[in-house]
């Protein structure tokens, strides 16, 4: 038994049960995230995936599309947070919101967080606009 009381192999379930999740949400993005953490704090890669997306994205009250603009939300608002931004447009294309849509959310979060906060993050999304080749934005 580990210290929180779960066996080896539920942990290991959790873990991959997560994995199968943020996979579908986050693609290779954020496969990223956890292999480039397996190294230096494997706890934090294995809680994101257990916890993070096997518990917490999994949950069926709040569709993958509503949960990514939350978070993006939530990114931007506190900012600093633009690799981590960069991973949820991924994401949040990869669950069916558009460009327009990003970009809409993100220039709604302007008016709670400011426009520092918003340039930010709208820069960080350029980033994965570009990679994905969906640049310009229009209609936005």
């Amino acid at each position: 038994m580990t210290a929180d009381g779960t066996t080896a192999r539920t942990r290991q379930a959790r873990f991959e049960r997560g994995m199968e999740v943020l996979s579908r949400i986050d693609g290779e993005a954020g496969e990223r995230v956890v292999a480039a953490l397996s190294d230096v704090s494997p706890e934090m890669a294995h809680q994101i995936a257990a916890w993070g997306f096997g518990e917490i994205y999994s949950r069926p009250a709040l569709p993958p599309r509503d949960r990514q603009l939350v978070t993006l939300g939530m990114l931007t608002a506190l900012g600093g947070c633009e690799p981590q931004v960069e991973v949820h447009v991924h994401a949040a294309l990869n669950v069916g919101l558009t460009p327009q849509q990003i970009v809409e959310a993100l220039l709604h979060a302007a008016a709670y967080c400011g426009f520092p906060k918003a340039i930010n993050a709208t820069l960080a999304a350029k980033r994965v606009f570009a990679e994905r080749g969906l640049l310009p934005v229009h209609g936005a």
